[in-house]
C-alpha cells in the first residue's frame, strides 16, 4: 500500500492516478478518517497521561479517597468510548488505504482499456507456410497432446490432461529458462547488451508452497476472489494464482541487508485461477485453464535499482523468446491494465499463425515499496539506516509458449519441429 504521508501531501496526484487505474477511492473520505484517526490517538494518549498522573498523586500505600477513584472511573469510561471510537475509524480507514492503488511511473501510458496499451516493439518476422497452419488445440487434440473431454469428467471444464511429447516440451521448456536464469555469465551477458547497471547475481531456484493465508495474500495486494482466487473450504488458504504471489511475502517482517540484494528467485508452481466472467472465451486449447504451470521470477531490491530491475527481467524475458526463434512484441501497458499493486508493466505477446494474432505470454511488473510496506519488508544500509525494499515479478516461462511452438513450428504433415535450443533437454530430438 502506499505511505499515509504520501497521499496527505499528493492528495490530488493519489486521486488523479486511482482514478486513471479504474479504482473508485475516496480520498478525501479517506484523508478526514486519517486526521479523525490521528485526533482520537492524540485524545487517548492525553487520558492515558492523566490517568497515570492519578495513578501516581496517591500517598504509596494509602486508599485512593473518593474524589480520585471518581476521576479515575471517569477517566476509563471516557478512554474505553475514544478506543472504540478509535477502533471502528481504524478499521475503515485501513481498509480505504488498502484500496488505494500504487502511482504508476511517468512512463506508462494513461489508458481506459487493454486497447490504449503500446506496442513498443516488433521482434521477428511471422513464419510463412506453404499450408494454412492449424491451431494448438487441432495439432494437439489430433497428435493426442491435449485432452480436455476426458479432464472436463473429471474436474469440469478449463482443465486438460497434457500427454506425451507435449509434457516432454513443457519439462523441456522449464530446464531451458532454468539453465538461463542460474547461469551467471548468461546473465551477466543480458545486462550487457541491454546497458544495464546491475549485478549479474544468479536467481535461486524455488519450489515456493501453492497456498496462502488470508492475512498474507491481500499483503501482497494480489488476492482477488471474486475474480480470479480459489479459496479452500473451511481453511484460511488461498491457492495461489501465480508463483510470485507465495515468493514475495517470503521476507515479510524481516530487514535484509543491503550487501545481500539483489535476491532473486525462480519460482515453480502449478497455478489456479478461477477466470470469472471469462466464460465464451478462448475456451478451445491451453490458452485460459483453470490450472496451468508457471515459472516465475521475483526480485528483491534497493529502492533506486528497481526500475533496471524491472528492465532486466523484460530483457530476460526477450532473451528467452529469442532463443526460441519465436516472434513477439513488446507491449507497454496502459495505466487501466496495469493492475492495482503495479508501478509500471510490461506485457511479452507472441505470433500465433493458427490464430492470425499476437497473444500474451508473459509480463513484467514493478511493484516499488508497495508490497513491502504491508508485508513490512525492509533493507539496512550499510551506513545503518532502514528504509523498504522494493520487488519485481515477471513471467520467465508459462505453458503458453506451448501453444507458440506448436503453432509456428509445425509441419504439413502435422508434427512439430523442436526448436534447437531445446533439442539438449529432449533427449536430441528434431522432430515431435
Amino acid at each position: 500500500m502506499l505511505d499515509i504521508n504520501f497521499i496527505r501531501q499528493n492528495a490530488d496526484r493519489v486521486a488523479e492516478a486511482a482514478a486513471q487505474k479504474g479504482y473508485a477511492v475516496d480520498i478525501d473520505r479517506l484523508l478526514g478518517l486519517d486526521k479523525q484517526r490521528r485526533d482520537l490517538i492524540g485524545q487517548i494518549e492525553a487520558l492515558r497521561h492523566q490517568r497515570n498522573q492519578l495513578a501516581e498523586s496517591g500517598v504509596k500505600g494509602a486508599k485512593p479517597n473518593e474524589e480520585q477513584v471518581n476521576r479515575g472511573r471517569q477517566l476509563k469510561t471516557q478512554l474505553s468510548e475514544l478506543e472504540d471510537r478509535l477502533q471502528s475509524s481504524e478499521h475503515e480507514y485501513l481498509n480505504l488505504l488498502k484500496a488505494v492503488p500504487n502511482l504508476p511511473t511517468d512512463d506508462v501510458p494513461v489508458g481506459a482499456s487493454e486497447d490504449d496499451n503500446v506496442v513498443s516493439k516488433t521482434v521477428g518476422e511471422p513464419a510463412k507456410f506453404d499450408f494454412t497452419p492449424k491451431n494448438h488445440w487441432e495439432i494437439g487434440e489430433q497428435r493426442g497432446w491435449i485432452d480436455k473431454a476426458r479432464a472436463a469428467k473429471v474436474a469440469g471444464s478449463r482443465f486438460a490432461y497434457l500427454k506425451g511429447d507435449l509434457v516432454l516440451l513443457q519439462w523441456a521448456l522449464m530446464q531451458f529458462g532454468l539453465s538461463v536464469l542460474t547461469d551467471e555469465a548468461a546473465l551477466q551477458s543480458i545486462i550487457a547488451a541491454n546497458d544495464l547497471k546491475l549485478s549479474s547475481k544468479p536467481f535461486l531456484p524455488v519450489l515456493p508452497p501453492a497456498v496462502a493465508r488470508t492475512e498474507v495474500y491481500e499483503a501482497t495486494g494480489r488476492l482477488n476472489g471474486s475474480e480470479m482466487t480459489y479459496k479452500l473450504e473451511d481453511e484460511d488458504l488461498w491457492l495461489n494464482a501465480s508463483a510470485e504471489h507465495t515468493l514475495c511475502p517470503m521476507h515479510s517482517d524481516e530487514i535484509i541487508d543491503e550487501a545481500d540484494l539483489p535476491l532473486r528467485y525462480v519460482g515453480y508452481t502449478t497455478a489456479f485461477r478461477r477466470e470469472a466472467g471469462t466464460y465464451g472465451k478462448d475456451m478451445e486449447g491451453i490458452l485460459r485453464l483453470h490450472q496451468f504451470d508457471k515459472l516465475e521470477m521475483e526480485s528483491f531490491t534497493a529502492p533506486e535499482n528497481s526500475y533496471q530491475e524491472h528492465l532486466l527481467m523484460i530483457a530476460i524475458q526477450e532473451h528467452l523468446m529469442s532463443r526460441l526463434g519465436l516472434p513477439y512484441q513488446v507491449i507497454l501497458k496502459c495505466t487501466a491494465d496495469i493492475g492495482k499493486p503495479n508501478a509500471r508493466g510490461v506485457d511479452i505477446n507472441v505470433w500465433l499463425p493458427g490464430q492470425n494474432r499476437y497473444r500474451e505470454t508473459h509480463t513484467a511488473d514493478l511493484i516499488t515499496d508497495y508490497q513491502a510496506r504491508r508485508l513490512n519488508t525492509r533493507l539496512r544500509r550499510a551506513g545503518g539506516g532502514l528504509e523498504l525494499a522494493h520487488t519485481n515479478d515477471a513471467t520467465a516461462f508459462s505453458q503458453r509458449p506451448l501453444i507458440a511452438i506448436l503453432e509456428n513450428y509445425q509441419t504439413a504433415d502435422g508434427k512439430v519441429t523442436v526448436p534447437e535450443v531445446l533439442r539438449p533437454f529432449m533427449g536430441g530430438r528434431e522432430v515431435i
